[in-house]
C-alpha cells in the first residue's frame, strides 16, 4: 500500500524543526525530508529561508499531522503553502526524499 506524504512549506529553518517535531509527536508518520529553497527576493524578507517538510504515513495520520503544522506555522505567522499526496506514485517517493543538494540525506 502506497503511503500519503504531506508537504508543509514554512519560513526558517528552525520553525522547520520545531513544528516537524510537532507533527512526528501528534500523528503516525515518518519526517522523510526537510528541504530548503531560498527564494529570489529573500534578502528582502524578514526570514529569507523557505523550508518544506517532507512526512509519510497513512492518509488520516499525514492530515492530522497537516492540521497540527499548519495551525503551528500559522500562529507563528510563518506559513507558505501545504499539501497532500493520497498515494505517492513511485517516482514521487523519490522525489520527497532528495533534498537541495540533489541527494537523501537522511539515509546516506
Amino acid at each position: 500500500m502506497s503511503k500519503a506524504l504531506g508537504l508543509l512549506e514554512v519560513f526558517g529553518f528552525t520553525t522547520a524543526v520545531v513544528i516537524g517535531d510537532m507533527i512526528a509527536k501528534a500523528a503516525d508518520v515518518t519526517i522523510v525530508a526537510l528541504d530548503k529553497n531560498k527564494p529570489a527576493n529573500g534578502d528582502a524578507a524578514e526570514v529569507p529561508l523557505l523550508m518544506t517538510i517532507k512526512f509519510e504515513g497513512n492518509t488520516a495520520a499525514v492530515e492530522h499531522g497537516l492540521e497540527v503544522g499548519v495551525a503551528e506555522a500559522k500562529r507563528r505567522n510563518l506559513y507558505v503553502t501545504s499539501d497532500l499526496i493520497s498515494r505517492q506514485a513511485e517516482d514521487t517517493k523519490k522525489m520527497a526524499r532528495i533534498d537541495a543538494t540533489g541527494r537523501d540525506k537522511l539515509r546516506g
